[in-house]
């Protein structure tokens, strides 16, 4: 098998290479956007993450790669499977890299039921997807700008339910559709309209490297890479390892990574300061600043890590204020969060968040 270029020997685009990191962390942030020109390594480091990627375990003759630790995600087919008292092997595979073509039809995405057999012999049959495919894994979208609005709508609605669900004539069929979402485009050939943009997690706008020493060390890089790619690799695998065993560890902290009212009040005064519309910007944010933490080894967030979040959250999200002037670095975020909890810490404690039935309780008691 021929070997990806390594992830770890890319050369810069450090903002590019954290969103996909900390997607590999949490896929449950909901996948990243990166937007730049040409030649800038998008796909590159997109192809080079999937490799990275800790192995899997999946029922070895299911399209839908279900895991065999979580019953409550099992597709229909490995319910069936098992009502019909089969055994069905566990093996161990690498993640896959789902490349999704611009050409691709709602069909081709979501999967068909064979409405013909279901009627005629009472089987039901469904020929999977790219979102079959793609389940636990990456799935790459280049030029997504350029796919079909209703397309890209039912991608993000899959990554964001986790599932897909077919159904045709009264008869569905349901699978896991969990993975890792990654869509690249060059903004000079037309911009996502805003509603699909907001529903990126995360976005990245890269441009080509200017100093010169960098441009020489990517071509440097490159050419080693093309004449010898076994003995390339071997000079980076240990670093390669040593990423993809953090990743892994960091998936296995995260649930443990815990966040305090501060923290949320700091996140919700940040996105409201900056007039950002909606609330998906906050919840990216603090899972985002959660898969940062956990990707260090730390079980608490901090300024930092809500910085970084909001570094990378909120750049597409926002119309107007600093983002609209100029960039906002993580350090000028992180000195803004800082001002606003500070401002919050005038009083002595920061007081609980009610939830719905404290709130509730308080009404009746009214």
């Amino acid at each position: 098998m021929p070997h990806i270029y390594p992830f770890t020997a890319i050369v810069g685009q450090d903002r590019m290479k954290r969103a996909l990191v900390l997607n590999a962390v949490n896929p449950r942030i909901g996948g990243v956007l990166i937007r730049g020109e040409r030649g800038t390594a998008k796909s590159t480091a997109a192809r080079a993450m999937a490799a990275l990627l800790p192995m899997i375990e999946v029922y070895a003759d299911s399209p839908f790669n279900d895991d065999p630790n979580e019953p409550n995600t099992w597709s229909d087919w490995v319910k069936e499977q098992i009502g019909y008292g089969k055994q069905l092997q566990i093996v161990r595979r690498q993640i896959r890299f789902v490349d999704l073509p611009v050409s691709a039809t709602e069909d081709r995405v979501v999967g068909t039921l064979d409405i013909e057999k279901a009627i005629q012999k009472g089987e039901r049959h469904f020929d999977p997807g790219v979102l079959a495919a793609a389940n636990r894994g990456l799935l790459y979208i280049d030029e997504v700008n350029l796919l079909d609005d209703h397309v890209v709508d039912l991608l993000l609605d899959s990554a964001a339910m986790g599932v897909n669900i077919v159904e045709r004539e009264g008869i569905s069929f349901s699978h896991p559709s969990r993975f890792i979402l990654v869509g690249t485009m060059n903004p000079e050939e037309g911009d996502l309209r805003p509603q699909l943009l907001d529903r990126f997690a995360l976005s990245v706008e890269i441009h080509g490297i200017r100093d010169a020493r960098e441009r020489v060390l990517i071509m440097q890089r490159n050419l080693d890479f093309e004449e010898d790619p076994d003995g390339f690799y071997q000079k980076w695998e240990a670093k390669e390892q040593e990423l993809s065993r953090q990743i892994e560890q960091a998936r296995l902290l995260l649930d443990k990574v815990k966040y305090t009212n501060r923290d949320l009040i700091a996140i919700a005064s940040l996105t409201s300061s900056l007039n950002v519309d909606g609330h998906r910007a906050d919840l990216v944010i603090l899972k985002t600043a959660r898969s940062h933490a956990a990707f260090e080894g730390r079980s608490t967030i901090n300024e930092r890590d809500i910085a970084l979040a909001a570094e990378l959250a909120l750049p597409h999200r926002i119309k107007r204020g600093p983002f609209h002037q100029a960039e906002m670095t993580m350090e000028d975020l992180q000195e803004r969060i800082e001002q606003l909890q500070g401002a919050a810490s005038t009083q002595n404690e920061v007081e609980p968040i009610p939830d719905e039935e404290q709130t509730s309780e308080k009404k009746k008691s009214r």
